[in-house]
């Protein structure tokens, strides 16, 4: 018996909410090919003043042991955060599959940390349809090569 695939979902909390529909969108699709640790993401309540835990060192221990846990992350990162920099840094140096989905916008660039990961697989999308072949597509390859490891 299969254990269900751990999502670990990243996105900009306190750097801006605007995407958090976005994120929500994704989120609600991802559950369907496993459990998302961070739903709260996807929450349109959750403000930039960082209300997703008592506090700071708890959201930092809690998020931290979900990337431990979790079998490969994927990230929104149309709106820059260093949270989700400083996430998707430890999902690379433990070795989990990182997709970073992000819009095109003009006077914007993806940093060069993270374009430049050989950890990470950065891809534009422009809409939801698109994003979610993308991330089907990385989905299912983690989701074989994970099944063959183990087999």
């Amino acid at each position: 018996v299969r254990r269900p695939m751990k999502i670990y979902f990243a996105g900009s909390i306190r750097a801006g909410r605007e995407d958090a529909p976005v994120y929500g969108a994704m989120i609600k699709w991802l559950r369907s090919f496993g459990e998302v640790l961070t739903e709260h993401v996807g929450n349109p309540a959750l403000s930039t003043t960082g209300d997703d835990g008592p506090d700071d060192r708890q959201i930092h221990d809690r998020d931290k042991a979900w990337l431990f846990s979790c079998d490969l992350v994927i990230a929104e990162i149309s709106v820059a955060s260093l949270g989700v920099g400083y996430e998707l840094g430890w999902a690379t140096a433990l070795g989990k599959p990182v997709l970073c989905l992000y819009r095109p916008l003009a006077g914007r660039a993806v940093s060069a940390m993270i374009a430049g990961s050989p950890g990470i697989e950065t891809v534009p999308y422009s809409t939801m349809e698109e994003a979610e072949t993308i991330m089907e597509k990385f989905l299912e390859t983690r989701a074989e090569s994970t099944r063959l490891s183990k087999d």
